[in-house]
């Protein structure tokens, strides 16, 4: 297995001064939730046991316990087409996914070094079907629950995800399934008016109102769940079946876990960029005011926006290939 690096966030301690940590969920095809279990349990040094019929845990291993089933998200979608294809085509676009608890640094690059097992064992990614889709999530704890730590994170998201999705393009799967729509519009043009300093319940509401859905690169709802239920629940009807945490729920990566040069640590490094734009003011501000320049009363293209947003961020040395000066 062969260590990878991943880069400290920019903020890495909580407001507790404790390291930040990070769940991860990784969604494959290629094997099944009982071997896949069996292999991470022998990489890992842990126990696979089955606890339903397709669900198993991995428990007591180096980096804690492990949930390995197959994605529920798939079997009860309220997609007609996509349940429709699942029933008829079950296991060929059913994925895995496996679900680990929240992980420091060391845990995160113990938990590659598994996925490269998976991969050798013959797991396969979003790009090795038109329906697979497959994507790895991270669940990256909050740095406090202020502006710094929640509103200007996702004010970041929001203003760079139209050039992330143009340099760092996800696959084709999951720009033509529901599961990472990009924010609307209307939402980000708010997000940038409120501004940096805006509290964290006013960036609440106005996602509640302009783009409450789950299906974003960036799903905001389990963390608005965590810190007012009520009001999650009374936008969205949702908030009892969220997994409320003071987390971000990035959801926008692929997973390409068949293919030799990916890894755990580039998706990891999509995040870290986000919060680099979000820890330098200046920069912030200069996307917020070249963003609302950039779109009038009507946006026919993000691809504009994209291409400005790319200059803007390389002059402060941020780039998809080089992610900090």
């Amino acid at each position: 297995m062969n260590a990878v690096t991943f880069q400290n966030l920019p903020v890495a301690v909580n407001a507790e001064g404790d390291a930040r940590r990070t769940g991860v969920e990784v969604e494959f095809a290629g094997l099944g939730e009982g071997d896949a279990a069996h292999l991470m349990a022998e990489a890992l040094k842990g126990r696979a046991r089955r606890t339903d019929s397709h669900d198993w845990l991995v428990e007591g291993s180096v980096i804690g316990d492990i949930e390995v089933y197959l994605d529920a998200a798939w079997r009860k979608s309220e997609h007609a087409a996509l349940r429709e294809a699942g029933l008829r085509l079950g296991r060929d676009i059913i994925p895995v996914e496996l679900v680990t608890e929240p992980l420091d640094r060391d845990g995160l690059t113990q938990l590659a070094s598994a996925c490269d097992v998976l991969r050798d064992a013959g797991a396969e990614g979003s790009g090795r079907g038109m329906l697979y889709g497959f994507g790895v999530h991270l669940n990256v704890e909050i740095a406090g629950e202020d502006a710094a730590g929640i509103t200007r994170p996702l004010l970041a998201y929001a203003l760079i995800e139209d050039w992330l999705r143009k340099a760092m393009p996800i696959d084709r799967s999951r720009r033509v399934l529901p599961w990472t729509a990009p924010y609307p519009t209307s939402g980000v043009k708010a997000l940038a008016k409120a501004g940096p300093e805006a509290a964290p319940r006013e960036v609440m509401e106005i996602y509640l109102k302009r783009m409450a859905d789950r299906n974003h690169g960036l799903d905001m709802l389990p963390l608005f769940a965590f810190l007012d239920s009520a009001a999650v629940e009374k936008a969205t009807g949702q908030a009892k079946a969220l997994k409320a945490r003071p987390a971000f729920h990035f959801r926008l990566p692929d997973c390409r876990i068949d293919e030799p040069d990916w890894s755990l640590s580039t998706e990891w490094d999509r995040w870290c960029l986000v919060e680099r734009v979000a820890v330098d003011r200046g920069l912030l501000d200069r996307l917020a005011d070249g963003w609302l320049d950039e779109h009038g009363l009507i946006t026919l293209s993000r691809s504009g926006w994209a291409e400005r947003c790319g200059s803007i961020l390389a002059s402060a040395g941020l780039t998809a290939d080089r992610k900090a000066a």
